[in-house]
């Protein structure tokens, strides 16, 4: 008798879990609340799929902080070079940026679905498009209403939950599934924005001016952890790939002290000793403003938040002191809805090995309805896929263990 696995989600875990368990000649039906599958992959796929990064495993692991040894054995299983061969393997090449990043040759991810869609329909992966998860029924088993809207039971050997986090709700993921599994058990944890901006609270004339300026070059420390690479003045404070990497800390830091201090290197190539040297052999009468664009080399962006952040000193000492470690006090962070991805969500206590749901057997979990976050890069798609990966082998795993009466 074939087994019928159910999955929730039609997002990259959920569709690599139906890969590879139609693979191994299970019946996979994969249920998705849109009208059309993986809608967070293909808007995150406009400007860019950033597939995955070429960096060294012992760093790349290392960016999932706190969740690491939780998530490493299914990142190692499914390995950056295992995503870049299966993406190959669809015919869709791919290319490393000078940071490392992994993207597919046509940088889009439309193509890239196109040719996921045709295998999935060539194993025989039936996709059930506008059908909502609903939770459980009194024995049980899952409630799925169609695009009428009227909840039916769904029969499945085994399911796997891919349902994502919080950010983008009005692309499918609302969370709103936290509470259907917490009535069973489950533990979850609060849903946070991650990869989102801060608050900085500018002036109205630095914002009319150079809201939607990057920052760059530029070094962005925090916590004792310094990020080189660039941001973006936004109207509400600053935000991009920077402030991502440090946005754990720093959405602490409000949450604890109602604030958060960044540090900004403005000059990164130049010391602080040779920017003091240069500016004390300025020509007398030179105005604060030339000084800046011509011994330090400060854009005019970076030269406004000087002045942004207070009185600036003309000291040549102080002054290079400043540029060197320009704090930027930031009193808030931007809501889910605006964030690319949520930490939060199933406690890795409710989560066994095989990411099976403790409470619930049968059930798996995988992608952003887990509790880790990382930053962009390449590393939220690579651990959405692994974890779907892992979680498609945990649920093969226990069924073929359940028919031989080994559980």
């Amino acid at each position: 008798m074939t087994r019928r696995i159910a999955i929730i989600g039609a997002g990259p875990s959920g569709l690599i879990a139906a890969e590879r368990l139609a693979g191994e000649g299970f019946a996979v039906h994969v249920y998705e609340r849109m009208p059309s599958v993986a809608r967070k992959f293909l808007l995150a796929g406009r400007g860019g799929l950033n597939l995955t990064h070429t960096e060294a495993l012992e760093p790349f692991l290392h960016r999932y902080g706190a969740a690491r040894d939780w998530l490493e054995p299914a990142i190692r299983a499914f390995a950056p070079s295992d995503l870049i061969a299966w993406c190959e393997g669809l015919g869709q090449t791919v290319f490393t940026g000078s940071s490392g990043r992994v993207f597919p040759r046509s940088m889009k991810a439309s193509p890239l679905l196109r040719a996921w869609l045709a295998r999935l329909d060539a194993l025989g992966v039936a996709i059930h498009v506008r059908h909502t998860w609903r939770g459980f029924d009194a024995a049980g088993g899952l409630l799925i209403a169609g695009p009428e809207g009227v909840e039916r039971p769904v029969e499945a050997d085994a399911v796997i939950l891919a349902l994502g986090g919080a950010s983008w709700p009005r692309l499918g993921s609302t969370g709103e599934w936290s509470g259907w599994l917490e009535a069973h058990g489950v533990g979850v944890m609060p849903f946070k924005p991650a990869n989102a901006g801060f608050d900085a609270g500018w002036s109205a004339l630095f914002r009319e001016r150079f809201a939607g300026a990057p920052l760059k070059p530029a070094c962005f420390s925090h916590g004792g952890r310094t990020i080189r690479g660039e941001a973006m003045i936004t109207a509400y404070g600053v935000e991009g790939g920077a402030i991502y990497a440090l946005g754990a800390g720093l959405r602490t830091a409000i949450e604890r002290d109602g604030k958060a201090v960044l540090t900004l290197d403005l000059a990164p190539d130049i010391c602080a000793d040779v920017l003091a040297k240069r500016f004390a052999a300025a020509r007398s009468g030179q105005s604060l403003s030339s000084m800046l664009r011509k011994q330090a080399r400060l854009s005019p962006l970076a030269a406004a938040l000087l002045r942004e952040a207070g009185e600036t000193p003309r000291e040549p000492q102080a002054l290079a002191a400043r540029i060197k470690a320009l704090p930027i006090t930031l009193r808030g962070v931007q809501g889910l809805e605006r964030a690319i991805s949520s930490a939060g969500g199933i406690a890795r206590g409710s989560v066994d090995e095989r990411f099976m749901l403790k409470p619930l057997p049968g059930v798996f979990v995988a992608g952003e309805m887990l509790d880790w976050e990382a930053p962009t890069g390449g590393y939220l798609l690579q651990a959405s896929f692994a974890s779907g990966v892992a979680a498609a082998r945990g649920a093969a795993d226990w069924l073929r263990r359940s028919d031989q009466g080994a559980l």
